[in-house]
């Protein structure tokens, strides 16, 4: 558009505007989108606080469903290849799995129990030997050391009803978790048994123009939550490798039941690492000293910065196509938010909100490229083009 001197500018067709009508334009439109982006930010905030109120059913679906992804392949093979009914394909599929987990425990405890008494006896030893080191030097005295006992000691006795109340509240968390569990087994059965009827129900009562775009999408999402367990047992794979590799180089002894406790604390986020890491430690204090046990600090650091930083974000960017910036800030955000359960779960969440969000943008390329070529048929080809780019 060309400004002319009565400030009104002119289109290319001859016909001008006012600047005034310029800018009212733009201020309807500025208003228009606000109030839209209000709604959608309203319209999250009643979703977040949906979902806390529906939480207790709402985890044990989606454990359910990320626990699905990884045994249904060898249930539809059963159902193929074996002509199994799928009622029956899905229970084999679930008892073989925990008998095969059972069965790797039970080929692992003999390295494991035989020295776990070791592991707890050098791990003990080892606070010990930090006791009499911080008492033996200044770093902190015996002064000190009795205040904090004392005061734990008037802490303890004043929160007596707090105390308790834990106590109960710790008890309802055991309570709840057992129940998550069975829960969590019985939708897994019912998932691997009639999961394939969800997407042709979903569509029906969607309707034909809705159901399509339902379908796509949780089929894409199906896929994307599929590589998840497989990701994180592999990245706890390599912490195990790496770390044990570390203990064995440094002689530090136990070093195979140690590299099998931090596989195993790898899917746990955040606490399994650090209680894996810690024992370590101690074994490595009271078998090679403080050096040893400052070596051996320095090793599962670097593991876990190279895993936390690197490795997983990198991994589970491939698997779950997540960029990895994304994948560490979705589990720093939601171990902030919701604890363990949030960090677990934070990965395959963001990766289903991807994948709508790829879908929405695909949609948005494709209607907008034909809307583009009925109102400039002359550009059908730089469109192509562009559309190829993309």
């Amino acid at each position: 558009m060309d400004n002319d001197e009565g400030g009104q500018y002119r289109r290319p067709d001859g016909t001008s505007r006012t600047r005034g009508a310029v800018i009212s334009r733009g201020l309807v439109s500025i208003s228009t989108w606000s109030g839209r982006w209000i709604l959608v930010f309203v319209g999250a905030v009643l979703v977040g606080l949906l979902v806390r109120e529906i939480w207790p059913i709402l985890l044990p679906v989606v454990f359910a469903l990320i626990v699905t992804t990884v045994l249904e392949p060898p249930a539809r093979a059963l159902e193929s290849r074996l002509r199994m009914p799928p009622a029956l394909a899905a229970v084999t599929v679930l008892v073989g799995s925990f008998a095969a987990l059972i069965g790797l425990g039970f080929a692992l405890a003999p390295v494991v129990a035989g020295q776990a008494g070791d592991i707890v006896s050098d791990a003990s030893a080892g606070l010990q030997q930090l006791q009499d080191w911080v008492q033996s030097t200044d770093f902190i005295t015996r002064d000190q050391i009795d205040a904090a006992i004392e005061g734990i000691q008037d802490r303890l006795s004043s929160s007596g009803d707090q105390i308790a109340s834990g106590v109960l509240t710790g008890v309802g968390a055991v309570t709840n978790a057992v129940v998550t569990f069975v829960v969590t087994l019985v939708l897994i059965f019912f998932f691997l048994k009639d999961g394939r009827r969800f997407l042709p129900w979903t569509a029906r009562l969607a309707g034909p123009r809705a159901g399509d775009h339902l379908v796509a999408v949780l089929g894409r999402s199906w896929s994307t939550l599929g590589g998840y367990i497989r990701t994180q047992a592999l990245v706890s794979l390599i912490d195990a490798v790496f770390i044990g590799i570390g203990l064995l180089i440094v002689g530090v002894p136990l070093a195979v039941p140690l590299a099998i406790l931090t596989f195993i604390g790898g899917f746990i986020p955040i606490v399994g690492a650090f209680v894996a890491g810690t024992l370590a430690v101690l074994v490595a204090l009271v078998s090679d000293g403080l050096t040893g046990a400052l070596i051996v600090l320095g090793i599962v650091l670097a593991v876990q910065q190279l895993e936390g930083n690197v490795l997983s974000p990198w991994l589970q960017s491939k698997s779950m196509q997540l960029h990895p910036v994304v994948v560490l800030l979705s589990v720093t955000l939601g171990g902030t938010l919701f604890g363990i359960v949030g960090a677990f779960l934070a990965v395959p969440v963001a990766a289903v909100a991807a994948v709508v969000l790829r879908y929405l943008d695909e949609q948005v390329t494709r209607v907008s490229t034909d809307l583009l070529i009925v109102e400039r048929p002359d550009r059908h080809d730089e469109v192509e083009d562009r559309a190829e780019h993309r």
